[in-house]
């Protein structure tokens, strides 16, 4: 298999003690995480246990704690408690208590996940069919990061010069999913060729979509043909128009769009094989440009001209919980939830002027419905996002002269070495380890504060949603923030502010309740992102739990100060609150939702609360 323009090499060879390290960090999240969500429940034993002084999660204050499943096993590991009620465990601490051929209990060290969730299957409450897709994913996820550690990934000193596309590369995945880089659907050579951590640059295939079957639309400012020669040039125009007239059509009769390769040959061709057939859809050839994945997959990143379109394309894979395709009413509304965004949000002074807030909108996009399984009632939504794409302003285009613009995610990051980004970066700033965090959660927070108790509007500011700039210091200075329409919702209760909304007979963006938008702030932010944030600045920085907690707050604080005639929408959207719902990602996957086919996306629904640190 190739992308358009390079081989794609054979399977890099892993070793097994890079296996067993990836599978024992694993291992670790996994009981992290699942006592986090109640999947299990950790019971303390008395004295202290081995790994309490290490840094991963076992240091002062660690305790022992055992796990007894219905299956008969047991698992104990050493683990330190934290704010939002999270688990840290210690990796090497972990061992596994089973009856041997005597009868008498043995306790070896554990490092084996996937024997851990088949011993957890009973406890948990899931089934074998999930259990064995489930297995898939997180084998899927083992295989890339056990080639990480075998090969060392970046360095947070190396990360520092990276431009923003190849940073999204050089990623590990969600913080919070076990199986974050499941990717069903993609073979091994896929993953080679197109997933973020390959690193490989890919070639997109253009179509030409007739328009009884195909829709374009965009923001006022641009046109149809203005956007095909903003990412084609003259040259390559012409050679498409050429290929159209070839076909019997008339070029002009046809929305052109780009599609991902993978997509092309694994779902285009397949679902749409009559409409290719009949010259409804015509293939143009393959971009002179090339991509890099974001960490998404299916969003690329144009790295032969930066300044050219983000392209988000539908791929029929499972990913982090859902298909990943685009649904038709998100590449219909795009267009037009930027427009209204951009233009309410554009004439607010504070973020335009002070806080320089940057929205990186969705200028176009072409949707595309199946002729016949778009007719079909409670048909599963994966069948019916497989064609379309959305034009997005790339950072190249919006940033200033030595910007440096990183996803928020990328804080998380720890070398193999043990150095976190957000440590080097507050090195290299050459700030107090305090000040550089004030001045991030100031940057990262008061914008989407701002937006949510200024409109009660807010977006989903998950890591890959939220980037940051960066002057040539390193110190943060101004937020970025993508993905309206899958990821704005808007209060139910009315809002002066926001004025007339983009709707016609449909709601284009969901109405929620306030308590639900500030949950959105809370999952990607505090629990999302600072509950993983808060271990590594005691550890590395020198900043403990309970300081960096009052800086966040005083964050939140800072901007209720300023604006004390609001009063009212602070506590109507209450960050400060004694506690929060906890929504539980990963039982989510494993009991919920399982892997059942669904007419729609779901949502989540809580399972209980956590303390807010921030009370």
């Amino acid at each position: 298999m190739t992308d358009g323009h390079h081989p794609v090499p054979e399977l890099a060879d892993v070793s097994p003690e890079s296996w067993r390290e990836a599978n024992r960090r694993l291992l670790a999240k996994t009981l992290s995480e699942f006592a986090f969500e109640e999947l299990i429940t950790p019971l303390e034993l008395e004295g202290r246990g081995e790994g309490e002084d290490e840094d991963e999660g076992g240091g002062a204050g660690a305790g022992r704690y055992r796990v007894d499943l219905d299956s008969g096993v047991s698992y104990a590991f050493s683990a330190t408690r934290g704010a939002l009620g999270s688990w840290r465990v210690a990796g090497d601490s972990v061992t596994r208590g089973a009856a041997g051929l005597l009868g008498n209990e043995i306790e070896t060290p554990a490092w084996d996940v996937q024997r851990f969730l088949v011993d957890c299957a009973g406890t948990i409450g899931t089934d074998a069919p999930t259990l064995g897709m489930y297995l898939t994913e997180v084998s899927a996820t083992l295989a890339v990061d056990a080639a990480r550690v075998e090969h060392g990934g970046r360095t947070a000193a190396e990360l520092r010069e990276l431009d923003h596309a190849e940073l999204e590369c050089a990623m590990t995945g969600h913080p919070t999913l076990v199986a974050n880089k499941g990717r069903i659907g993609f073979s091994a050579s896929d993953v080679r060729a197109y997933a973020p951590e390959a690193g490989r640059p890919v070639a997109l295939k253009w179509i030409a979509v007739h328009r009884g079957l195909g829709e374009f639309r965009c923001v006022p400012g641009l046109s149809e043909r203005a956007v095909v020669g903003h990412e084609l040039d003259a040259g390559t125009v012409a050679a498409f128009r050429a290929r159209v007239e070839a076909a019997g059509g008339d070029p002009d009769a046809y929305v052109w769009m780009p599609v991902h390769p993978w997509q092309w040959d694994h779902a285009v061709q397949v679902l749409f094989a009559g409409e290719v057939a009949q010259r409804r859809i015509v293939p143009l050839g393959d971009s002179a440009d090339v991509y890099l994945p974001q960490q998404s997959v299916r969003t690329m990143t144009n790295v032969s001209d930066r300044g050219r379109y983000d392209v988000k394309l539908p791929l029929k894979i499972v990913n982090t919980l859902i298909w990943r395709g685009i649904p038709p009413h998100c590449t219909q509304g795009a267009p037009l939830t930027t427009q209204w965004l951009t233009g309410l949000l554009g004439r607010d002074g504070l973020l335009r002027d002070e806080l320089r807030t940057v929205f990186l909108g969705e200028v176009a996009s072409v949707t595309v419905r199946h002729p016949y399984l778009d007719r079909v009632p409670d048909m599963p939504y994966q069948h019916l996002e497989t064609l379309g794409c959305i034009w997005r302003e790339s950072v190249s285009s919006r940033k200033d002269e030595g910007e440096r613009v990183r996803t928020f995610a990328s804080l998380l990051y720890v070398d193999e070495q043990g150095t976190s980004f957000a440590a080097e970066l507050a090195r290299a700033s050459g700030l107090p380890a305090e000040e550089w965090l004030s001045r991030l959660f100031e940057t990262v927070l008061h914008p989407v504060l701002h937006v949510m108790y200024t409109y009660g509007i807010t977006f989903n500011p998950h890591g890959q949603n939220t980037l940051v700039g960066y002057d040539a210091d390193d110190v943060p200075r101004r937020l970025f923030l993508k993905d309206f329409v899958d990821d704005v919702s808007v209060s139910h209760t009315p809002v002066p502010e926001r004025g007339p909304e983009p709707d016609g007979h449909d709601h284009v963006l969901p109405r929620k309740n306030p308590v639900v938008i500030r949950q959105h702030v809370v999952d990607q932010l505090l629990l999302g992102h600072f509950r993983y944030l808060a271990p590594l600045a005691a550890q590395q920085m020198g900043v403990d739990e309970e300081r960096f907690w009052r800086l966040v707050r005083e964050a939140v604080v800072s901007y209720q100060r300023r604006f004390p005639e609001r009063k009212d929408r602070y506590a109507e959207y209450d960050m400060l609150a004694a506690e929060f719902p906890r929504y539980p990602f990963n039982t989510d996957r494993l009991v919920v939702t399982r892997y059942v086919d669904r007419a729609l996306r779901h949502a989540l629904r809580p399972n209980g609360t956590v303390p807010n640190p921030l009370s």
